[in-house]
């Protein structure tokens, strides 16, 4: 019999702790030198952009000249986001398994036991994936128009995080779209939709529509180091992920979407 109210606690739990982390990571990346593999530094004076901290009303990276600036190298971002998000997917499988969570909740091995229509339980992977990927692509178009919107008006997201993340060997592609960016929506996705959404739809028959709204809202401020538009735009995108996820019934969807939103960026900003 699956603990429900032990699982809720322990979910919004993790989601708390992921901000509190995301937080201090923007932080931290606010006032650091980021140095690639080409051996150049990605400031926020470099690239003409105000520096994220600012954005909410902080002191910036040069707030306080006496205390040393650390430096990251894009391996290491990489290297930390992989790590991070693995440890944060382990988490949240364990707390699943202990509190006997069934798979199908999250919409993962079988179709949500509430969730999705019947013409998506009779789909197999390959189908499913095909729809992920084309998903993703409208999203990334959408998302891409957004970004080209806001810097119009002069409120574009920041992309000093992407910068900084941004591979300059193919051994850093390969680490980024290979181990980083899967990992990456892996986790999201199983904690903010399939968790969040999908789970405690399953636990306690909450509409799961005003879960996706909640859990949105946690997706977006968990993305702070995009600046506040970028914000919005993960918020606004979490929802959209979450009706994929709504309609489907399969985790597998907003994964493959999911990734593909955030590989797209990465090549059309900064690749060769």
């Amino acid at each position: 019999m699956p603990e429900w109210a032990s699982f809720a606690l322990a979910t919004v739990a993790l989601t708390l702790l992921l901000l509190y982390f995301t937080r201090r990571s923007q932080r931290l990346l606010a006032r650091a030198r980021i140095v690639d593999s080409r051996t150049e530094v990605v400031d926020a004076e470099s690239d003409g952009e105000s520096d994220l901290a600012c954005a909410d009303g902080e002191s910036g990276p040069e707030s306080d000249p006496s205390e040393a600036r650390p430096v990251l190298t894009t391996r290491l971002l990489l290297a930390n986001a992989a790590a991070s998000q693995a440890g944060g997917l382990v988490v949240l499988a364990a707390v699943a398994w202990w509190a006997a969570v069934p798979t199908a909740a999250f919409g993962i091995g079988e179709t949500h036991p509430t969730l999705g229509a019947p013409a998506f339980a009779s789909l197999g992977v390959f189908e499913v994936g095909a729809f992920g990927v084309a998903a993703g692509v409208v999203l990334a178009a959408g998302n891409e128009a957004a970004a080209r919107l806001g810097a119009r008006v002069g409120v574009a997201p920041s992309g000093r995080l992407r910068a900084a993340m941004a591979p300059g060997t193919a051994g850093e592609w390969a680490l980024l779209l290979g181990v980083a960016l899967p990992i990456v929506a892996a986790f999201e996705e199983a904690l903010f939709r399939g968790a969040l959404v999908g789970a405690l739809a399953a636990g306690f028959a909450i509409d799961p529509w005003l879960l996706a709204v909640g859990s949105s809202v946690a997706f977006g401020l968990g993305h702070g180091a995009q600046g506040r538009l970028g914000v919005v735009v993960a918020g606004a995108l979490g929802l959209a992920l979450a009706g994929l996820f709504a309609v489907t019934g399969s985790l597998l969807v907003p994964v493959v979407a999911h990734y593909v939103v955030n590989a797209v960026e990465f090549a059309v900003h900064e690749g060769p």
